[in-house]
């Protein structure tokens, strides 16, 4: 459903792939000029913006990592310089142990390299988005965040104890945010997507391990993978004036494991 965001600003880290690449396109469908950021995937990136642009969409691309401060404020003053203001953002830059990138491996054997490098991309980069994203959306008095978790945050899974980790602390930080700012207005709220094909995540994990798509098919109650475009949907939808009176929410998308 097309939301209306013509005039307006998006901004999407990890955009190179998957949920942020669906976001991106859509937020460019619905009529924003767009910031796509991604840091170690930038021939993603730039291809997203590739794709907006051949759909008759504005977009640029803004190479940033999220665990340096420094980045983020350069990113978030580009969409200013650039386009006029920043109204929204998907926060979507994470990683997780898929056996490729990062392997899973059990609290106990955990090195302490893993724990680092999954909270300070999963939580201190939510933090220092959200602080900068924040106080341009102060100057105009208007925003909405959506930052992205995990179903993990709600269930957790042996082997992935620093990512459901980090992706709990996220919801707790974006509910302490969407309170100190729910009169300034400006929405903040946290999406838990369940598996989802085109992610990096899932692409690593099945190709390391191919058993494990059909096992993960038939843990889901809907016995299917979502596809990016519907959590993008869900961003979307959360964005937009229709869920207006909406923030500090968790809202899990995952075919209903989380009921299960």
């Amino acid at each position: 459903m097309a939301q209306g965001f013509e005039g307006r600003v998006a901004l999407v880290t990890g955009g190179a792939s998957g949920m942020g690449r669906s976001a991106a396109r859509l937020f460019a469908r619905d009529g924003a000029k767009v910031i796509v950021s991604t840091d170690a995937n930038i021939e993603g990136g730039e291809e997203t913006v590739r794709l907006i642009k051949n759909a008759g969409g504005e977009a640029t691309f803004v190479k940033c990592d999220v665990t340096k401060a420094a980045d983020v404020e350069a990113m978030v003053e580009k969409a200013v310089q650039l386009y006029g203001g920043l109204h929204y953002a998907f926060n979507n830059a994470g990683v997780g142990p898929d056996g490729g990138r990062m392997p899973v491996v059990f609290v106990a054997d955990c090195p302490q390299e893993i724990w680092d490098r999954t909270i300070a991309i999963n939580l201190t980069g939510i933090f220092l988005c959200m602080k900068y994203e924040i106080r341009q959306m102060l100057k105009q008095k208007y925003g909405a965040i959506v930052n992205n978790s995990s179903l993990g945050a709600l269930k957790a899974v042996p082997g992935f104890g620093a990512y459901d980790a980090s992706k709990t602390g996220m919801i707790g930080l974006t509910k302490a945010a969407a309170l100190e700012y729910a009169t300034s207005g400006i929405r903040i709220n946290v999406l838990c997507p369940g598996p989802t094909d085109g992610t990096r995540l899932m692409e690593n994990l099945t190709r390391y391990h191919p058993e494990e798509r059909e096992h993960i098919n038939s843990g889901i109650p809907m016995k299917r993978l979502a596809a990016p475009e519907e959590m993008a949907e869900t961003v979307l939808w959360l964005c937009s004036d229709a869920a207006s009176f909406i923030t500090g929410t968790t809202i899990s998308v995952d075919g209903g494991m989380s009921a299960s």
